[in-house]
């Protein structure tokens, strides 16, 4: 049975993607740049914020000026409207809430910066026990480097066969794999089944309650 669940934010827990859309158009309007379709945004996320802004800009735009620039318009809208659309996909309430029931501890790791991520947690799922809450953070790299599952791992200390990492992306399959950790990925977030496929996922969902079963399931060891 594993005893460490670590859950992606974006696209795992909660459906951002209205939100992470209308937050890049509007810093895209005011520079005076194309905005997108909120369909177009599923694809340009999972690498944190300043990959999302890079991919949204006009190729030939594409400078670490106009970037910095642009993310900071993006967190001025975002930060006021990161609740506006955003909602958890239905059953993560119940799959949350039996883990807990469970004894079985839960935290977040996500490319998305820390302080949205802490507020989106905090505003969602205010009653639920989290053992660590870890977003992108200044001089840390984002997953795929496993360095946020380390920083966790460091405040819940779990065998690895113990811990199960659940996520929507690639990048996610890639976290768990170079953390040494059992991966799961999710059909509901904003990434195709073939990319999980693609990314040696460990297991594959299509709805939350299948998580019990896998935290459940016996591992090849003795279970301690």
């Amino acid at each position: 049975m594993k005893h460490l669940v670590i859950f992606d934010l974006d696209g795992t827990l909660l459906n951002t993607i209205a939100d992470l859309g209308a937050a890049t158009n509007h810093a895209l309007a005011i520079s005076g740049y194309p905005q997108h379709s909120i369909a177009s945004y599923p694809m340009f996320v999972g690498n944190g914020v300043t990959r999302l802004i890079e991919r949204a800009l006009p190729e030939d735009v594409r400078t670490p000026e106009n970037i910095t620039a642009m993310r900071e318009k993006f967190r001025e809208y975002y930060d006021e409207h990161l609740t506006d659309a955003t909602e958890p996909y239905p059953g993560i309430r119940a799959l949350l809430d039996e883990l807990v029931k469970m004894d079985v501890k839960v935290a977040v790791a996500s490319n998305k910066y820390q302080s949205a991520v802490e507020r989106l947690i905090g505003h969602f799922f205010p009653d639920i026990p989290w053992s660590a809450v870890e977003g992108q953070k200044e001089g840390v790299p984002v997953k795929p480097d496993p360095s946020i599952v380390f920083e966790i791992l460091g405040k819940v200390p779990t065998r690895k066969p113990k811990v199960l990492y659940v996520g929507d992306s690639g990048v996610d399959m890639e976290t768990a794999r170079r953390a040494c950790v059992d991966s799961c990925g999710v059909t509901w977030g904003f990434r195709p089944l073939k990319e999980l496929r693609d990314n040696h996922a460990d297991n594959i969902v299509n709805d939350p309650s299948e998580i019990i079963t896998i935290v459940k399931r016996p591992g090849l060891e003795l279970d301690s």
